[in-house]
């Protein structure tokens, strides 16, 4: 029960905080409009320390990354034997292809 516990709490911040690394993506949005629309020059300053940028860059793909490392359960799915049908009417020959005579 504590291991489960464990796990879901881990679970939790793991998406609580990839959700907080895309808000806080979305806070420079605001930014990189104005350096598109002023072409680099007279860009207002991110009013956040750098620090936080690079707390929330160590955690902006942890799901992705964790998803690739779990080995999924396999499941053997069951045989199915082969069907052969009838055919509805019997195979024409078009063209009886024989070999030259033989020449003695």
């Amino acid at each position: 029960m504590n291991r489960t516990l464990h796990h879901l709490l881990v679970a939790a911040a793991l998406v609580f905080t990839q959700q907080a690394a895309q808000l806080h993506a979305l806070s420079h949005v605001q930014r990189d409009l104005a350096t598109a629309e002023r072409g680099g020059k007279c860009v207002p300053p991110i009013n956040h320390p750098a620090e936080r940028c690079i707390a929330y860059h160590a955690v902006d793909s942890a799901l992705p990354a964790l998803a690739l490392a779990t080995d999924p359960p396999r499941i053997a799915l069951p045989a199915v034997a082969p069907v052969d049908l009838p055919l509805p009417f019997s195979p024409r020959i078009e063209f009886d292809s024989r070999a030259p005579p033989v020449l003695s």
